[in-house]
């Protein structure tokens, strides 16, 4: 029997409406318009053609931006990175696609495990020729999108200046202005602990989350293969909803925090108003993250830094008490 891991996207986000209905409804919105847009994008190539493997090969296969076809056999594995692999002869080593699905086709072997990101495992044949001790893990959802990420990777970096894309700025930028004040709200002592402990030990946070984000990324996959089934994959949701958490509260604190000092230092107007600060702190960081390039280094520097925030939540504001700014 063949183990198999399927992780599916879900629209259904229960959690923010107890935190407000608007961002509810404002996630809802950005998640139709993300659709369409993609949907827009996502236009097959015609001119595509697999990279054909023939004969015995004792090295891994590789798909760089292409599909891959198994035609012989491969002794070390396959991957395609923004294409499918068809396997019609054998693979002795574990299957892998990003932006792609893996076709097992009638009377192929395969001897490993099967990962595949974006696209779906798909077997010919009702009873697969596959290794019983073996296992399959998919994320399903987004293949066309990861696909040409793969295909050309300078696109990731550089935003497509669009209408589209400047309306869905703006509604991200209502969307997290409504979370902020909806967490602020709820959970003032949280969030004021949080901006203290970020502005008074800034590099402790984010050296702590930079280790924090090391740990994750080594250890979910490394628990997913050597650790029993079960274990793995309860490591792995615990992980995702560690992430999850960390990214909501932190981008909340990170935010608050930068619209305050931005206040101090620039602004008169609402210089003691709350919400102003919000607003202000998630306009950066929304306009900061949508530029060119530079895009990728904003979101890691956000994601550690709310790891770091999660890490040190325990810590009362005076385990290392700085200079206030």
């Amino acid at each position: 029997m063949v183990n198999e891991l399927i992780f599916q996207p879900s629209d259904d986000l229960p959690w923010l409406q107890s935190v407000s209905r608007g961002g509810a409804l404002l996630i809802s919105l950005l998640f139709m318009l993300g659709v369409i847009h993609a949907q827009s994008l996502a236009k097959p190539d015609p001119s595509d053609s697999p990279y054909v493997v023939e004969g015995v090969s004792d090295t891994i296969a590789y798909g760089l931006g292409r599909s891959l076809r198994i035609n012989g056999t491969v002794r070390n594995g396959a991957i395609s990175l923004g294409g499918d692999v068809i396997v019609q002869g054998t693979v002795e080593g574990d299957v892998a696609a990003i932006g792609g699905s893996v076709i097992q086709l009638e009377g192929s072997r395969i001897g490993g495990d099967v990962m595949v990101v974006g696209g779906t495992y798909r077997p010919a044949d009702k009873v697969p020729n596959r290794n019983p001790a073996s296992t399959t893990i998919m994320y399903a959802g987004y293949e066309q999108e990861l696909r040409n990420m793969m295909r050309n990777p300078t696109d990731l970096l550089a935003p497509r200046w669009s209408p589209t894309y400047i309306g869905l700025r703006v509604l991200a930028v209502l969307f997290w202005f409504i979370v902020s004040l909806a967490l602020t709200a709820a959970m003032p002592g949280t969030i004021s602990r949080g901006i203290a402990r970020l502005q008074l030990t800034l590099g402790r946070v984010a050296i702590i989350g930079f280790v924090g984000a090391l740990i994750v990324g080594a250890g979910v996959p490394f628990s997913l293969h050597y650790l029993p089934y079960m274990i793995g994959v309860l490591v792995g949701l615990m992980a995702l909803l560690l992430i999850l958490i960390a990214g909501l509260f932190g981008r909340v604190i990170i935010y608050a925090a930068t619209g305050r000092w931005l206040q101090r230092r620039y602004l008169k107007l609402g210089k003691n108003s709350e919400s102003v600060a919000l607003l202000v702190g998630t306009i950066f960081w929304i306009t900061l993250s949508s530029l060119p390039y530079i895009w990728p280094i904003v979101v890691a520097v956000v994601l550690v830094t709310s790891l770091g925030l999660a890490l040190t939540a325990r810590y009362r504001v005076g385990w290392k008490r700085g200079q206030e700014v």
